[in-house]
């Protein structure tokens, strides 16, 4: 089954093909970053019209480039939810038309469960079952997941999300959007025992999240060392060190109750916090020291992409999953537990 997928639930646009005999034959991703940049956030109406513009050429590229027609194409998988219903509708109505046209079957996919299983992308994909840490600009879970659809929550943030912490706080440092790679490049050369920030909800029981506080105090420590005249370079570079290592740390403890909990020896790690490589190599020495291992996607496939649309949808639609056609979906919000295995549908 060769399966187009297409992306558009935020500020990039996706779009690839993915074979499910042969992987992934093409992807292609448009990025809205520098327009939105200017603003210091994604702009709805900005992101959907880009979408429109940027959609039918990325998915002629991505046929050019696997040598097909759109008569070759078997199904259509698009990103149902969540994100902005504007860009997700962008998407279903382009995946819903191409569709009808050529009378192939059409399913919206949920744009975590994609995250989820981006590793499988890649040469040594893991096997159910395994804990996913999902740390994205607007969602940071973790999930007990023993199959396709089979989803148990652990741990979620009760505010906000790693992603959407790394954007304030490059935000208060004067970085550019988005955050996280900029906060990540100036703690490179930040001093590692200047500050210490506190690790939010560590210290007691369970696998939630909260960021909020954090933010909070990186804030604090900003306006102090405004006040003492003390807010050089050097000062900024050391604020975002700490801030790194406070998250880091805060994940990497969750993730290894995680482990100890469920008793599993695999650790998935997806979405675009997962690219950062602090994070990386703790969890590879957490891990290691359990005798577990962890997976993560390549680079390009950490941030929202084409691909691992077309990878859950080509899982689903092989066992007879689509959408009726002319039902688009575009669902803003989606509890991903909401979501069931192909064998109980």
């Amino acid at each position: 089954m060769r399966v187009l997928g297409i992306e558009t639930s935020c500020d990039e646009t996706g779009v690839a093909i993915y074979d499910t005999e042969r992987g992934l034959l093409a992807d292609a991703l448009y990025s809205q970053v520098a327009m939105h940049a200017e603003y210091g956030g994604v702009v709805p109406e900005l992101a959907s019209r880009d979408h429109t513009r940027r959609l039918l050429p990325l998915i002629q590229r991505v046929l050019d480039e696997a040598g097909m027609q759109r008569s070759e194409l078997d199904a259509i998988a698009y990103t149902a939810g969540p994100g902005l219903v504007g860009a997700l509708m962008v998407g279903a109505s382009t995946a819903h038309g191409m569709a009808r046209a050529l009378g192939i079957p059409v399913l919206g996919v949920h744009h975590m469960e994609g995250h989820l299983l981006a590793p499988m992308l890649e040469e040594s994909p893991p096997a159910f079952p395994f804990v996913a840490l999902l740390v994205s600009g607007g969602h940071t879970q973790l999930v007990e997941v023993q199959g396709l659809g089979l989803y148990r929550l652990l741990g979620e943030s009760v505010d906000d999300a790693a992603g959407e912490a790394f954007d304030k706080t490059a935000k208060m440092l004067g970085l550019s959007y988005p955050g996280g790679p900029q906060v990540a490049r100036l703690a490179e050369t930040g001093n590692p025992g200047r500050f210490r920030f506190p690790r939010p909800m560590t210290d007691r029981p369970g696998l939630d999240f909260s960021f909020s506080g954090l933010k909070t105090h990186t804030l604090t420590t900003l306006r102090q060392l405004e006040q003492a005249g003390e807010l050089d370079d050097q000062a900024r570079a050391d604020v975002a060190r700490a801030f790194e290592e406070a998250v880091v740390d805060t994940l990497t403890i969750k993730c290894r109750r995680a482990l100890d909990d469920t008793g599993l020896k695999r650790l998935v790690m997806a979405g675009g916090v997962s690219a950062n490589q602090r994070l990386r190599e703790r969890l590879a020495t957490e891990v290691a020291k359990r005798n577990a291992q962890v997976f993560y996607p390549r680079g390009r496939f950490c941030t929202d992409n084409g691909a691992m649309i077309a990878l859950a949808g080509a899982l689903r639609l092989q066992t007879g999953e689509r959408d009726e056609m002319g039902h688009m979906k575009a669902v803003p919000r989606w509890p991903m537990d909401t979501l069931t295995s192909p064998a109980s549908v």
